[in-house]
């Protein structure tokens, strides 16, 4: 689930409302091929980067095939693939306004709704653990609002429980056994990341939160919870 804090201290959950001021665009003057325009499953996890193998320049005719077929997936894993390499911020903005505005609807939950400049080093840490034991608990990360602070913009809350990580979200946002944290300042469910370490064993679990957030914070980020 997608929660944006509105100025008027409100929840706002329609990610298709998301925009970002206009900017100039990498991907304006590129004509899509159609032999570029295959779809993408959603399915398909972000971590496995399948797009990984096009040049920049397929990439972005891909980006453009996918826009104006109004195809989300195809589109969320060409942005995806710019933001693992390592993107200007202005170009990801943009493309994330085009790809809200042409194709909300079929965007996959994995897709943060804003630029995250720390986003390719989550991944990179997350995937350094493996779910070896299957269970019932699941490994989830909420992007936390830091634009009052000085470590802002963006911090990271790493949390696990038997409940799907939406759900976790929504609980914490109730003030159900809420982390401070993520009920004061949790925007979204950072969900690539943790995607791999979903319906794992709890003892496995615990170890990894734990784990997972000592990394991070080694990484740089500012973390939240992971106890």
């Amino acid at each position: 689930m997608k929660v944006d804090v509105l100025a008027s201290g409100g929840l706002q959950t329609d990610r298709s409302r998301y925009k970002t001021p206009s900017r100039p665009s990498i991907i304006s003057d590129v004509r899509p091929s159609s032999e570029l325009s295959a779809y993408v499953d959603s399915a398909i996890p972000p971590g496995t980067r399948p797009l990984r193998g096009l040049g920049k320049s397929a990439l972005l005719a891909r980006l453009e095939a996918a826009l104006d077929a109004g195809d989300g997936a195809t589109g969320a894993h060409c942005v995806h693939e710019l933001w693992m390499r390592g993107e200007f911020v202005t170009h990801i903005e943009t493309a994330l306004e085009r790809l809200w505005e042409r194709a909300a609807k079929s965007i996959p939950d994995w897709l943060p709704m804003r630029y995250i400049d720390w986003l390719p080093t989550a991944y990179e840490v997350a995937e350094r653990f493996q779910a070896t034991r299957k269970g019932r608990t699941n490994i989830y990360l909420v992007l936390l609002d830091y634009q009052d602070r000085r470590d802002g913009p963006h911090g990271v809350y790493v949390g696990m429980s038997h409940y799907s990580p939406a759900q976790r979200f929504d609980q914490h946002k109730a003030g159900i056994r809420a982390a401070g944290s993520v009920l004061k300042r949790g925007i979204e469910v950072l969900t690539g990341p943790a995607m791999h370490l979903q319906s794992i064993a709890r003892p496995l679990a615990a170890r990894i939160e734990a784990e997972l957030a000592e990394a991070l914070r080694d990484a740089g980020l500012l973390v939240q919870g992971g106890h």
